[in-house]
């Protein structure tokens, strides 16, 4: 059985645990391969690089960008991954080789960098090819120095593995994203070694311009697809669980066990990703089954997404959601009964590349969620001078999710849940399909809401 797993930050900065508990486990001599791990970045790493993925904080990116001392940042971030460096060396890491390594990749990325630099300078070429390029030379940097440290702990510990660098720093193929890993995958004999590989893959179309910080996963996906993996596995901090264990607590978070890609596809719409729907998307084709396991309970077989799963008996799966959103109403008088009025919604939105999480609508009301991000301001901006009314308020969407809940009752209870702790439903929004309820709240009241939904639908229908 051929596997492709990937590693996420989090659990990559505790490579001990990775190791004793994903790597090696219970496996002995052959059974240690056939596997390839697809590695992220350590925890941090690239937000350091680009910019913070939750707050925004700015990275090296944003120094190169401004035109700023990103040769310093980059050497103050070289310290920093020399240091992480040092606390590898216990299991195995040969430190002066691993910043050896990282130090050298450090300063080819700062002459790219600084070529790159004098051409924008010169005010020849137009910017914004250069700008991605740069952020792609960036997002490299932390997944290989990741992999090649793991490569390094597992020679060390008498494990056969290859150093699969899917970077390109030392090549100027012009190959697109799948042809770098078929080529770089082709000739190896996956039952004597075990691969590890960067979560960045170089390619003609660019894979930060493609799928931004959802690369890795891509790459992961791209991978068990050309190597026709027996199943996909993603190692995470926490279970797949009914909600999110920060919020309600480890011991209230419930493993979902099995699920669908319908439901993966809920989780993402919200930013809530299971994993990227675009790296979704070509594994459910292919029909590989992801498995999402907990990096510290090994023994638990994790959850299985499938493509045709369905709940054999009425539930709610998870409770998921994000406070990071706006809600935002057109209201016209003369919208009632005018054919394709929310046309020239739409179209201002998508000129602003911004998609709704949920649309809701009455006779001469159009309400939409949107994930709030600085662009999204902008198109409301416009929007307001184009529409008879227009107002907007930062709130917050909980869901409940999944793949048998087309039944009375759970609408029900998920509203009483939320009226018995005082959380007022602003908005409310289902398809037929129906894997998928989305109440709109305070944003304040969001984790709040999230425990009501979580001990009502999830643990109380667990518990029965």
């Amino acid at each position: 059985m051929l596997t492709v797993e990937k590693i996420g930050g989090t659990s990559m900065s505790q490579f001990g645990d990775c190791l004793n508990n994903i790597i090696i486990g219970n496996r002995k001599g052959n059974e240690l391969y056939d596997r390839i791990f697809v590695v992220s970045a350590y925890n941090n790493v690239t937000n350091w690089l680009l910019e913070h993925k939750k707050t925004g904080e700015p990275g090296v990116y944003s120094k190169f960008l401004n035109n700023e001392n990103y040769e310093f940042a980059l050497d103050d971030l070289c310290d920093k991954l020399t240091h992480i460096n040092n606390g590898f060396e216990f299991i195995g890491l040969n430190v002066p080789e691993a910043d050896r390594f990282i130090r050298y990749r450090i300063e080819q990325a700062k002459t790219y960098l600084s070529s790159m630099n004098k051409v924008l300078t010169s005010g020849y070429v137009e910017k914004t090819n250069l700008y991605l390029a740069a952020r792609e030379i960036l997002a490299s940097l932390g997944e290989a120095h990741a992999a090649w440290n793991t490569v390094n702990i597992l020679n060390n510990n008498e494990i056969n593995s290859t150093f699969i660098d899917l970077c390109g720093f030392n090549d100027n193929e012009a190959l697109t994203i799948d042809e770098r890993i078929h080529k770089a995958f082709r000739d190896i004999d996956f039952s004597k070694t075990l691969c590890v590989a960067t979560g960045y893959t170089k390619g003609t179309e660019g894979i930060m311009r493609a799928f931004d910080r959802g690369y890795s996963e891509v790459t992961f996906s791209k991978i068990a697809v050309d190597v026709k993996a027996d199943e996909a596995i993603i190692h995470k901090e926490y279970h797949l669980s009914s909600a999110d264990p920060k919020i309600v607590g480890v011991e209230k978070s419930i493993p979902v066990g099995k699920t669908s890609y319908v439901i993966a596809d809920q989780l993402a719409d919200v930013g809530m990703e299971a994993i990227h729907p675009k790296a979704a998307k070509p594994l459910e084709l292919a029909g590989v089954k992801i498995r999402i396991k907990n990096t510290f309970e090994p023994e638990h077989p994790g959850t299985v997404i499938s493509r045709d799963y369905i709940s054999p008996v009425p539930k709610i799966e998870i409770v998921s959601g994000t406070d990071r959103v706006i809600a935002f109403e057109v209201h016209d008088p003369l919208m009632v009964g005018e054919v394709g009025y929310d046309l020239k919604i739409m179209e201002i939105m998508k000129s602003h590349n911004v998609s709704y999480i949920l649309k809701s609508t009455n006779a001469n009301s159009i309400t939409m969620v949107v994930n709030d991000k600085p662009y999204v301001h902008k198109m409301l901006d416009e929007l307001r001078k184009k529409v008879y009314q227009l107002t907007e308020k930062p709130v917050a969407i909980v869901c409940a999710m999944g793949t048998n809940i087309a039944r009375p009752g759970f609408l029900y209870q998920g509203a009483r849940a939320l009226y018995e702790k005082d959380i007022n439903i602003e908005c409310f929004g289902q398809s037929l399909k129906q894997v998928n309820m989305q109440f709109v709240i305070a944003r304040e009241r969001y984790a709040d809401a999230v425990i009501a939904l979580n001990n009502a639908l999830c643990i109380n229908g667990h518990e029965k």
